[in-house]
Formats: structure tokens, C-alpha cells, sequence
């Protein structure tokens, strides 16, 4: 049956068939999740902001990421939160779309973030000599800037192949919008969106999953380069795979109807949720010169608190 398309359409989510008794705990859990997702982000971006050491190629580029990260959060949270008090899991087609768009955005933009500094590791260790020339501010400003024209260029195209399309349902098979399930509700032929959805998840999990530091650790003779590598990004590559192999097959899922549906929505939730947690930890705060300048902040600020706390308490 079709129905009367507007961008004001109601569209139902998928229910998080939650309990009366546990409507609460999980709008305060999903709260908290976002608000430390938020001070994490927020860390990071300050600590490399504010300290002038800080301002290396390495670090611009992961300045990136949690704007990324707390972007997707955004697009994800508050709505969940707002409609797990409420109790209501409809949503406005517009709205809908603006998710999608906004969630898509986020996890395209942390795999070009990462990807660019892979490159940036792998410059730094295979052609140490050539660093400062390759990635010099000039160059690091066009790298920054052709990630989120990528971005925004193929996330846009993507979606646009099915916005404003006759809808035959208003079902979003998903507990948040996304580009499979905003497809599902289309009434015609969705094989153009479908063959370029499966072709840009092909070419981002394969291509830019630090495929340069791949060729180094492999292919590269040099015993002290392929050491430096693996302890260099020996940590990043494992979490950053594990997110990419996940966020694989929450989208493959789709594609296939025996696929579980609980599978699915956890596999999608998770993509959503965990990575914008782990990698301000991982890609930042774990990372000795953040760690240690966000540390000297800390205390650079603390005593000067302190001090003016005796200083009042003595007038």
C-alpha cells in the first residue's frame, strides 16, 4: 500500500521493549552514556587545543574525531533518551533522514579521520626524511579538508538516492535511522542504492582499514620499521578493526532477511555507541604525549584553585 508522502510523515522505530520497571534506569544509563561520551570528547579537543606542543600533524588530524564522535552521539542519544521517557518511538520522516544522514556522516568521518593518520604514521616511519615536506600545514590543511568533502559527498549521495521516494511503509526496522532501513521503506527499485551502499562499505572496510601500516608491518623489510609500526599502532589497529568488521556486518545484516533482528539492532547499536566511548580513550587519552600534556593542564589549574582558596580564606 502506498502511502501519502510528506517529510512530515510519522515513521515508528523499532521498540526497545523495555519494561515499565526499567523505563528509568534506562533513560538515566542512556544519559550518562552521552553526557561522559561528551566530557571524553570534549578532553581531548581542549587538551590538544590548548597546548601548543600539541599542534603536530598527528594530533590536528585526530582533532577530527571526536567532532566525529559527538556528532554521531548527538544524532543517536537524545532522541533514544527522549523516547524511552516518553515511551513513544515515532519519528518524523525529516527528522528521520536527518539522523541517518548525521549517523552515516560520523562513522565515514572517523574512518577517513583514521585512515589519514595512518598515513601520517606510515610517512613517519617508512619516509621519516620526507615527513615535514609530505606533511607540511599546507598539506595537512588539504588532507583535512578533502576528508569532509569526501564525506559529506559520498554520505549525501547515498542518502539522496532514496530521499523524497513513495514509501510503502512506515516501519524503520532499527532502533535509530539509518540508510538500510530508510531503503526498506521505499517502494521501488532500491538495487542503485543498494549496490553503491554494499560498494562504499567494501571500499571503506577494505581500502581504509590502515591499509598503509598493513603494507608496512607485511611488506617492508626493515626489522626496525616493522617494530616500530606494531608498537606504534599495535593497539589502534586491533580496536579499529574490531569496529570495522562490527559495523560491517550490523550493515550486511540488513541485506539479509534470515538475519536475527535482535542481532541486528545490537550490532548497530553498538556501532554507534562504543566507538565514540573507546576512541577518545584509545586514540587519545592513551596516547603518552595527550595523557601527559592533559595531565600537566590538570594540575597547572588545580593549585591555582587552591591557592586562591587559601588566599581567601586568609583576607
Amino acid at each position: 500500500m502506498d502511502f501519502n508522502f510528506s517529510i512530515y510523515t510519522s515513521l515508528t522505530l523499532e521498540s526497545l521493549e523495555l519494561p515499565p520497571s526499567n523505563v528509568f534506569p534506562a533513560f538515566i544509563f542512556g544519559t550518562l552514556t552521552y553526557c561522559a561520551i561528551l566530557v571524553f570528547n570534549m578532553t581531548v579537543l581542549l587538551t590538544i587545543a590548548l597546548n601548543r606542543k600539541l599542534h603536530k600533524p598527528m594530533y590536528v588530524l585526530l582533532f577530527n574525531l571526536p567532532i566525529s564522535d559527538m556528532v554521531g552521539a548527538s544524532a543517536f542519544f537524545p532522541q533514544l533518551v527522549s523516547s524511552i521517557l516518553s515511551q513513544n518511538r515515532s519519528i518524523t520522516y525529516s527528522a528521520c533522514f536527518v539522523q541517518a544522514l548525521l549517523v552515516h556522516l560520523c562513522g565515514t568521518g572517523a574512518i577517513l579521520t583514521l585512515s589519514a593518520m595512518a598515513y601520517d604514521r606510515y610517512i613517519a616511519i617508512c619516509c621519516p626524511l620526507k615527513y615535514n615536506t609530505l606533511m607540511s600545514p599546507n598539506n595537512l590543511l588539504k588532507i583535512i579538508i578533502m576528508i569532509w568533502i569526501l564525506d559529506f559527498t559520498l554520505i549525501g549521495s547515498l542518502l539522496a538516492l532514496n530521499y523524497r521516494k513513495e514509501i510503502c511503509s512506515t516501519k524503520i526496522v532499527d532502533i535509530f535511522c539509518n540508510n538500510p532501513s530508510l531503503m526498506k521503506l521505499v517502494c521501488g527499485d532500491t538495487k542503485l542504492n543498494n549496490y553503491y551502499g554494499l560498494f562504499l562499505t567494501a571500499f571503506f572496510e577494505v581500502v581504509f582499514t590502515y591499509v598503509q601500516i598493513l603494507i608496512t608491518v607485511v611488506v617492508k623489510r626493515q626489522s626496525d620499521a616493522r617494530s616500530k609500526a606494531i608498537q606504534t599502532c599495535g593497539t589502534h589497529l586491533i580496536v579499529f578493526l574490531c569496529f570495522e568488521f562490527n559495523t560491517f556486518f550490523a550493515f550486511i545484516a540488513h541485506r539479509f532477511e534470515t538475519a536475527s533482528p535482535s542481532l541486528r539492532r545490537a550490532l548497530g547499536a553498538s556501532a554507534v555507541i562504543f566507538p565514540p566511548i573507546l576512541n577518545p580513550l584509545i586514540y587519545g587519552l592513551k596516547t603518552k604525549e595527550i595523557r601527559e600534556n592533559f595531565i600537566l593542564f590538570f594540575h597547572k589549574v588545580f593549585p591555582q584553585k587552591q591557592k586562591n582558596k587559601l588566599v581567601g580564606v586568609k583576607h
